[in-house]
């Protein structure tokens, strides 16, 4: 059994974040979702962006960390930090630069291993997950470029996995974009990855 911290996409902790969130629970997973919009959800990407921009990326991001510091009194050891586009910035962060960090889970975004650090840490597992047409991922010198570098790396610590389509949040089940059969695979590669 794992202990993850999931954070959610630029859409708030959607239905479907609660039910992917489900998905690792049902599997024996302790999960927490924490969240970061302060009870405000969005019916597009554009607004929750919106909403992103005008609190500040940054203080979005220092709700997570704020987060994670209050799971066990503080002493988060131990903990997988997973999170969807926008919340893949501070599971990144957290994974990156928390002592006893179990793995992270990067899905639908990746940022450059540079932003928090030198290096990946070692002995700490990492996936990334997006579609290979993602126009959010794929774009020059963004989130693919990243991953690619973390695989290269930290070889035998890092995944990517690339999945057909072009949908961004893919894996959300409340929203337009849900492809069933990606999520499915990338539910089976997330729980052999937390076993």
């Amino acid at each position: 059994m794992a202990e993850i911290v999931l954070f959610h996409h630029a859409q708030g902790l959607t239905e479907g974040v609660r039910a992917f969130a489900g998905s690792l629970r049902e599997a024996g997973h302790v999960v927490h979702l924490p969240d970061l919009y302060e009870g405000k959800v969005f019916e597009t990407l554009d607004e929750g962006i919106d909403y992103a921009r005008q609190t500040g990326f940054g203080v979005v991001k220092e709700r997570g960390l704020a987060a994670a510091d209050a799971l066990n009194g503080g002493a988060a050891n131990g903990l997988v930090y997973a999170g969807l586009s926008l919340g893949a910035m501070p599971a990144q962060e957290l994974a990156q630069t928390r002592p006893g960090a179990r793995g992270a889970l990067l899905l639908h975004g990746c940022i450059p291993v540079s932003e928090f650090g030198e290096s990946w840490p070692a002995g700490v597992p990492v996936q990334v997950h997006a579609m290979e047409q993602d126009p959010f991922f794929i774009e020059e010198g963004g989130d693919l470029d990243a991953a690619k570098a973390l695989v290269a790396a930290a070889p035998g610590e890092a995944e990517l996995f690339l999945y057909p389509g072009k949908e961004h949040l893919f894996s959300d089940s409340s929203l337009p974009a849900y492809d069933e059969d990606a999520t499915k695979l990338l539910i089976s590669r997330v729980l052999a990855f937390l076993d």
